[in-house]
C-alpha cells in the first residue's frame, strides 16, 4: 500500500532550501505528484504531494524532513490525503483556467476583496497570484505608476457573460480595470498588436485638428456627434468632414506632425514588443500623412489608413482611395495576419471606436482602450486607468521583466 502525503512547509526563505527538501525526497524515492512554491516578502511556502510505500521508510523519511526544517527553521506540516481526495484533485485539472488581471495606479485590499468576492460568486477558485509591477501602492509617490495584480482561477463559471460585466461594472465603480481571459496557448503566444491610431496611440483626432486649422471645427465636431448617434456611418460622415477641409494649405496640413502627443506609455509598449518580436500595425480611419509619420517614430510594421487628398499643395476635399471603416480594418487585419503567417488568435486589436469593434471581434484579444462606453461593453476587455504599456501585463510581461532585459541590454 502506498501512502499520499502532502508536505507544506513555510518560514523564512533562504538559497538551496527547496535543494535541501527534495534532496531527501529523492534519498527516499519519493514519487512527486505536485509541486508549489511561492515567496512574499522574503517568506516561503513550499507544498509538495508525494506518494510512498507505507511503511518504515516513510516514518524515517518524515523524522529526516522534520530534523532538516529544524535546521533549516521551517516549520513543516505533513497532512494525509486520502483515495476520494486525490481523485478530486485529479478530476479538477480539467477544469477551465484563467487569467483575471487587476490594473491600477494602486491595488488596494478593497479591490482585491471585491474582486476575489466576485470570483468566489461565480464558483471559481483562486489557484495563484503574482504581482506583475514593481509595486502594488506608490500612487501617492508617483500618481502615474502602475499597480497590476494576476489571478489564476479555475472552475466553471455559472456564467461568464454575467461575471464579465460584474468586472466591468466594479471597475468603474473603483476606477481600477479587470481582464478577464481563458487560460490557453495563444495567451503567452501572441505575435501581432494591431492598433487604431485617433486616441488611441495618440491623444486627439487628426481631422478635429485640421478642421480646426481650415476653421470648421464645429461643423466638423457637429457631424462627428451625428454618426455617434448613429444617423449616418462612418463613410458618409468620414466624405462629409474631409469635404470641409478643401483649401486647406499642405504646410498647414505638416505642421500637425508632432503636435499631437503619444498616448501614455505607447513608446514603452511598441518598443517592448519589437524587442519580443512581435509585428505592429495602425489600421485608421485617419490620415496616412500621420501614421507614416508614428510609423517612422515608432518603427511600426504596417501601415493603413485614408490618403489625404492634395492637389497643387492643397486639400481637395475629395476622397479618392477606398476609405477605412470597421469593416476594411477586420479585412486588413485578417490579411497582415495570412501575411505572417500567424492565426487570429495571436492577434492583440486596441481601438476606442465603434469602428474598431469589428477587428477587435475577430482578434485572439481585442481591448477597448479609455474607449466610449459602449464600445468598452462590448470588448473582450477594457483598460481605462493606466497607458498603454499596461497592456503588457495582460500577456503575462512582468516589470521586473523588462528591468531584467535593460540590464542586458
Amino acid at each position: 500500500m502506498n501512502e499520499i502525503v502532502l508536505i507544506h512547509f513555510s518560514g523564512r526563505d533562504q538559497p538551496g532550501l527547496t535543494a535541501e527538501v527534495t534532496g531527501i525526497l529523492a534519498g527516499y524515492d519519493a514519487c512527486v505528484l505536485d509541486i508549489g512554491q511561492a515567496v512574499v516578502h522574503e517568506t516561503l511556502a513550499l507544498g509538495l504531494l508525494i506518494e510512498i510505500p507505507r511503511d518504515e521508510a516513510f516514518l524515517r523519511l518524515q523524522n529526516a524532513l522534520v530534523e532538516k526544517s529544524r535546521e533549516l527553521e521551517l516549520q513543516v506540516r505533513f497532512t494525509a490525503i486520502s483515495k476520494q481526495d486525490l481523485k478530486h484533485w485529479i478530476s479538477a485539472q480539467g477544469k477551465d483556467r484563467f487569467i483575471i488581471t487587476v490594473l491600477g495606479r494602486a491595488i488596494s485590499a478593497r479591490h482585491l476583496a471585491r474582486v476575489s468576492a466576485i470570483i468566489h460568486e461565480h464558483g471559481l477558485n483562486v489557484d495563484r497570484i503574482e504581482r506583475m509591477s514593481g509595486r502594488l501602492s506608490f500612487a501617492a509617490h508617483a500618481p502615474d505608476a502602475n499597480a497590476c495584480v494576476e489571478l489564476r482561477v479555475s472552475g466553471s463559471a455559472r456564467s461568464e457573460a454575467a461575471m464579465r460585466a460584474e468586472f466591468l461594472t466594479t471597475a468603474h465603480e473603483m476606477r481600477i480595470d479587470i481582464a478577464f481571459q481563458r487560460e490557453s496557448i495563444f495567451r503567452r503566444n501572441r505575435r501581432l498588436f494591431a492598433f487604431d491610431m485617433d486616441s488611441t496611440l495618440i491623444c486627439g483626432e487628426v481631422i478635429d485638428e485640421l478642421a480646426k486649422m481650415a476653421g470648421v471645427g464645429i461643423e466638423v465636431a457637429n457631424i462627428t456627434e451625428s454618426a455617434m448617434r448613429g444617423e449616418i456611418d462612418f463613410k458618409e460622415s468620414f466624405r462629409r468632414r474631409v469635404g470641409l477641409l478643401r483649401g486647406l494649405q499642405e504646410q498647414r496640413v505638416r505642421e500637425l506632425l508632432g503636435t499631437i502627443p503619444l498616448v501614455e506609455g505607447a513608446e514603452q509598449l511598441v518598443g517592448t514588443l519589437k524587442m519580443l518580436g512581435y509585428k505592429t500595425a495602425i489600421l485608421s480611419g485617419g490620415f496616412t500623412f500621420f501614421a507614416r509619420h508614428l510609423q517612422e517614430r515608432l518603427g511600426i510594421d504596417y501601415v493603413f489608413a485614408n490618403e489625404l487628398d492634395i492637389v497643387d499643395g492643397a486639400v481637395t476635399g475629395e476622397i479618392t482611395t477606398e476609405i477605412v471603416d470597421g469593416a476594411r480594418k477586420a479585412e486588413l487585419l485578417r490579411q497582415i495576419a495570412r501575411q505572417e503567417n500567424i492565426s487570429l488568435e495571436q492577434v492583440v486589436a486596441i481601438g476606442d471606436g465603434a469602428n474598431d469593434l469589428p477587428m477587435l471581434g475577430i482578434a485572439g484579444m481585442g481591448i477597448a482602450f479609455r474607449a466610449k462606453p459602449l464600445v468598452r461593453q462590448s470588448a473582450d476587455h477594457a483598460v481605462s486607468v493606466l497607458g498603454l504599456d499596461s497592456l503588457l501585463y495582460l500577456i503575462g510581461v512582468r516589470d521586473r521583466d523588462l528591468a531584467t532585459a535593460a540590464q542586458s541590454s
